[in-house]
């Protein structure tokens, strides 16, 4: 039988797709995001284990609300960090006619291909825009990421594209301009989405004891975010 770890189950929401969605946050990650806010989601030996069957038994119950272009959407933590859990379980959403969403970061276990199969949407996130900025700011090299975004490709599989701007380390014009480079070379793509970094997740760092490593930088404004999504605009209206 196969068990799959869950951290949380969210029955009504609005902001991980298209429509409205049930969201399953999973546990477990290999990323340490400095600005995470959900390390609680980090410790693959926490959460409820649950198998596929029961899991979409759950979802199953929210169809209802999926008639205008909603559906299921894994999040976490990481989902591509349970392979197995995650392929079972996409199967039996699309069974029922489930539309399915992976809203990750790209860093998993393998098995990208089988997964992809069932997946309709794929909301991943990006980092930062190369090798040493990954490493110092989630603590693994962009290698990760590389790879699951040429199955994402390979898979042709549609794709929303998110980025968290941090104040004084992704929010500059250059890095913005770089990472609407990456952007245009990527095929699918069918929204970019600026996030502003905030800081509502820090008192569960000094509730779990650790060490909140960005203490020092405020929460993005609206009106900075605005200029920076001119930017990416502005660089995007030249895609290829």
């Amino acid at each position: 039988m196969t068990l799959g770890k869950m951290h949380s189950f969210e029955s009504m929401g609005l902001v991980d797709g298209p429509g409205i969605r049930t969201v399953v946050f999973m546990q477990g990650c290999s990323l340490r995001c400095a600005y995470c806010h959900n390390p609680d989601t980090w410790n693959f030996q926490g959460g409820t284990e649950i198998t596929p069957e029961e899991l979409v038994k759950k979802i199953a119950r929210f169809k209802p609300y999926f008639k205008n272009g909603g559906g299921v959407t894994f999040s976490g933590g990481e989902p591509l960090m349970q392979p197995d859990f995650l392929i079972e379980t996409l199967k039996l959403c699309k069974e029922q006619g489930i539309h399915t969403t992976i809203d990750t970061a790209g860093y998993g276990s393998g098995k990208y291909d089988e997964i992809l199969k069932y997946t309709d949407l794929v909301l991943l996130d990006i980092k930062h825009v190369d090798d040493n900025g990954y490493k110092n700011l989630v603590g693994q090299s962009k290698k990760g990421f590389d790879e699951f975004l040429q199955a994402v490709q390979k898979a042709n599989t549609k794709l929303w594209i998110r980025h968290v701007v941090v104040p004084g380390i992704t929010d500059s014009e250059e890095h913005i301009k770089r990472l609407a480079s990456i952007i245009k070379s990527i095929k699918n793509v069918e929204k970019v989405e600026l996030l502003p970094y905030h800081t509502l997740g820090v008192e569960k760092y000094n509730k779990m004891g650790i060490e909140y490593k960005l203490s020092h930088i405020d929460s993005m404004s609206k009106e900075e975010l605005d200029k920076l999504y001119k930017i990416l605009n502005k660089e995007m209206e030249h895609r290829q």
